[in-house]
């Protein structure tokens, strides 16, 4: 895919992810059964077989750039048990690149891009994991920091700590509510129709663990997080992808040293990545980021931005939030596809942006008479710790059991009841919405609260996420369409009348 890249070619997911695609039902997939999503841990392989392999898991074959290259797959060893059969895995790639590029080796094609002021070490066979786990590479590998090691180990200097499956739960197979009215339907028919799919995800995996791979030669301790609405369980098929480079773990300056990282990082995609990378920008925001679009396989939008921890925190928040109750997130995703609708979700035109709206949504079922939601965070204290290092973050999930509310509260009532609670009860002027404390507080009287229309707490670090709601004009315009979804969804109880949307648009 990239110039660096040792891709295998291979869904970033466990076995049953690979139903996505014949291709890797083909090829032996030499992985250790202990690692998967967001772990970097891969042998050696030229790029061109990543870019293949990503195409032919988007479907866009035709977009690929012409191959030349020669793809081996080498066994690995898994401490003492026999290698993985590697029968047929021989596989070639044949195109009508350069022909020049054929003679020459993958080590001096490297060279022109490693950094030639970085130190660089060479690991040879072991890596150091524990005995059980251990497996080597089949040959030589550059790299900054060897430094793979067990889940759980403080000195995690080169790679996101795998998220495992097992415990991590897939979208696609999560239990729904059973409709128990047409309204409820309706709901879940439209969440069946855009939520986020298996292979939207892979997409997303797969440009972070190339990119992971591309940035480590300019910062070679940095460790890059898909977060956002891509992984907490709320994205649809059409979110962009949130990217979090962490370069270290003390906080950095969004100003000044951000920007000097960002704009690193956009040099590199605009020059030796530009073949793959396309309008990298630079947006000297209060956080600053750099937006840019993959090309290789479904031109997905993506926003990186530079230790935004909190980010990485709320992502495990609020994806524990996802599945312990099997209402939340299609009450979710409808509500977000409504506000886009009547254009309040946009907080760069001074509207609510997604993670409030999901934060709104969240406050509401934890207010009920009889909760459909608890707060996570005073209830499990221990998994949701503001200071808890990174590398640990990503097990909450998997600690938490399911919420068994006495609420049986249909999706239809549910959703009438969202748009009744903010346009008739919650008290707008003197409130806060607090997902941390599960109800509603009084507003605090800092300078980030003053002036401010709407307030909504970030569970982790007490900032207005609505912040940019700072015109009297818009936050009357988002009441008004709160009450107005209201009044039509108690009158008619139909979906459509405050979301007529063809399903084709719908599924974007």
């Amino acid at each position: 895919m990239f110039p660096n890249s040792s891709n295998l070619g291979r869904p970033p997911f466990p076995s049953k992810h690979q139903q996505q695609s014949n291709f890797f039902n083909v090829l032996p997939v030499n992985i250790p059964p202990t690692l998967s999503h967001q772990q970097t841990v891969v042998p050696p392989l030229n790029f061109r077989t990543a870019v293949l392999s990503r195409a032919l898991l988007s479907g866009n074959l035709a977009a690929t750039p012409a191959v030349t290259s020669t793809a081996t797959l080498q066994p690995m060893t898994y401490g003492n048990v026999s290698p993985v059969s590697t029968s047929g895995a021989l596989t070639s790639f044949q195109g009508r690149k350069r022909q020049s590029e054929q003679s020459v080796s993958r080590n001096v094609k490297r060279q022109r891009i490693d950094s030639q002021n970085s130190d660089t070490t060479v690991v040879n066979q072991a890596v150091p994991l524990p005995e059980e786990r251990q497996h080597s590479f089949p040959g030589p590998i550059s790299i900054q920091s060897p430094s793979f090691l067990a889940r759980g180990s403080p000195a995690l200097a080169r790679c996101v700590p795998p998220l495992r499956d097992t415990l991590f739960p897939d979208p696609t197979e999560a239990r729904l509510p059973l409709a128990k009215d047409e309204l409820s339907q309706q709901v879940l028919e439209l969440f069946q129709a855009c939520q986020q799919q298996a292979s939207d995800l892979d997409s997303k995996e797969l440009c972070r663990t190339e990119l992971q791979r591309e940035i480590q030669l300019i910062f070679p301790q940095s460790r890059l997080y898909l977060v956002g609405s891509s992984l907490n369980g709320f994205g649809t098929r059409s979110s962009d992808g949130d990217l979090c480079l962490v370069v270290k773990e003390e906080p950095v300056n969004q100003k000044t040293e951000a920007r000097r990282i960002l704009s690193s990082v956009q040099k590199l995609f605009s020059t030796k990545l530009s073949s793959y990378i396309e309008r990298p920008q630079l947006i000297r925001a209060k956080v600053p980021i750099v937006k840019f679009r993959d090309k290789v396989s479904s031109y997905v939008e993506f926003d990186l931005n530079v230790n935004n921890v909190v980010g990485i925190r709320n992502t495990f928040l609020l994806r524990t939030y996802a599945f312990i109750e099997n209402r939340v997130r299609p009450l979710v995703l409808v509500i977000k596809k409504w506000a886009s609708f009547h254009e309040i979700n946009d907080a760069s035109r001074g509207t609510l942006n997604s993670y409030s709206l999901v934060l709104m949504v969240l406050h509401y079922l934890q207010t009920l008479p009889e909760p459909i939601l608890p707060s996570l965070q005073k209830n499990y204290p221990e998994c949701f710790d503001p200071t808890m290092q990174l590398h640990l973050v990503h097990q909450a999930p998997c600690t938490i059991p399911p919420y068994i509310s006495k609420n049986g509260s249909s999706l239809g009532d549910l959703l009438i009841g969202f748009f009744k609670y903010y346009a008739t009860e919650f008290d707008w002027s003197h409130q806060m919405i607090s997902v941390r404390e599960a109800k509603a507080i009084p507003r605090p009287d800092g300078i980030e609260w003053r002036n401010k229309f709407i307030c909504v707490e970030e569970p982790f670090d007490g900032t207005n996420t609505a912040r940019a709601v700072h015109e009297k004009q818009k936050f009357d315009m988002i009441r008004g369409e709160f009450a107005q979804a209201w009044r039509v969804l108690r009158d008619k109880k139909d979906l459509k009348c405050i979301l007529p949307l063809r399903a084709d648009k719908l599924k974007r």
